[in-house]
């Protein structure tokens, strides 16, 4: 990474240096843009039915009953929801793991690895198991808005007590911050366990497959709750970019460059709890997407998280609905958990990562 990038354009007093990658990235995202339109019309036509969303534009458009109410049903109400849920949380995931590693200043910064989904998790099986008994009096204001802010700050307690843990004297320690992440997802999972076995039957077939990950659930209800939360993370990222460049060099370098370091790190620890935390309320356990998307996107167009977080959304969402669409017809009829799809995936990449990194990371 480049001073070129990291400061003000007051302060640029030369052409952009050899090895800039901006056509690049812009290229990328443009070429992702219609990928992941592509993508998400293929996830309309992917699963047990041989629906096609081809006919059902052509009716939209043209007119002539071409399509049956049956057709329009699985469409409309749900391969169309389940497809802008997937693009959202995919999208969700991969911008909070690439704000994550410019917070942290290491790549294998991920809220899956460090407990931030575990405890956005927790806050979930909270209002699932206790939400219809002592709780319901507490969550019954927000209604269908309960079980994403629930995880919501299930995942900003973590995030924070994370980084108060991890963080000395300015300096953020990986080694610590992984330790840090073990931990507190041991204590999550320990809580959610004890939530597990007080819950009832119909409670537990409901906490199993969201544990798994999975969009099948996927409904405009449940879109309108989480999707407000998940835009507006989506929206904020963007303006953390320069910050989290300027971040690269260090807190103190960043500091002298004029950036407010300690409200960044409050703005950039809200974004990634509010995106994590209402992703895995309507998603459940989806591990590795915000880890693999954003390393990928180095390779390619390199650090600079002005391209680096929208590209990051862009890929994030096809990578999922990509995923999505395998775990309906792997085994179709029957869905596969999309959970076990990413990390099937997702695994041997990040050992792939930890192999190369290996000389260079003090763990």
């Amino acid at each position: 990474m480049t001073l070129d990038i990291l400061l003000p354009a007051a302060a640029k007093r030369r052409s952009l240096p050899l090895g800039d990658r901006s056509f690049v990235a812009k290229a990328t995202i443009v070429l992702l843009a219609l990928l992941l339109l592509a993508t998400f019309l293929f996830s309309l036509t992917a699963g047990a039915s041989d629906v096609s969303p081809l006919p059902l534009l052509r009716d939209l458009v043209f007119g002539g009953g071409e399509v049956s109410a049956r057709d329009r049903l699985i469409i409309g109400d749900i391969r169309l929801p389940r497809a802008v849920l997937g693009s959202l949380v995919g999208a969700s995931l991969a911008v909070s793991g690439a704000v994550m590693q410019g917070l942290f200043r290491n790549p294998l910064a991920d809220p899956g690895l460090v407990g931030v989904s575990a405890g956005a998790g927790l806050g979930a099986i909270i209002i699932i198991v206790l939400g219809s008994g002592v709780l319901a009096p507490v969550i019954a204001p927000l209604g269908i808005y309960a079980l994403p802010f629930a995880a919501f700050f299930g995942g900003l307690l973590t995030t924070w007590i994370l980084y108060q843990v991890a963080t000395r004297r300015g300096q953020t320690s990986i080694a610590t911050m992984l330790l840090a992440g073990i931990a507190l997802g041991a204590l999550a999972g320990a809580v959610s366990g004890i939530l597990v076995f007080l819950a009832n039957d119909a409670q537990l077939r409901d906490l199993t497959f969201w544990g798994l990950g999975s969009l099948a659930g996927a409904t405009w209800v449940k879109i309108a709750a989480a999707g407000p939360i998940i835009v507006a993370a989506l929206l904020a990222a963007p303006f953390l970019a320069r910050s989290l460049n300027a971040m690269a060099l260090g807190e103190a370098a960043a500091h002298h460059l004029g950036i407010p370091v300690q409200r960044m790190k409050l703005i950039a620890i809200v974004t990634v709890s509010a995106a994590t935390g209402a992703s895995v309320a309507v998603s459940g356990g989806i591990g590795f997407v915000g880890i693999v998307v954003p390393h990928l996107l180095r390779l390619l167009i390199g650090p600079d998280n002005r391209y680096l977080l929208p590209a990051s959304a862009l890929l994030g969402a096809v990578m999922l609905l990509l995923a999505d669409a395998i775990s309906r017809t792997i085994v179709a009829p029957a869905e596969f958990p999309i959970g076990i799809v990413t990390a099937a995936v997702g695994a041997p990449f990040f050992l792939w990562i930890l192999l190369r990194r290996r000389g260079v990371l003090d763990l």
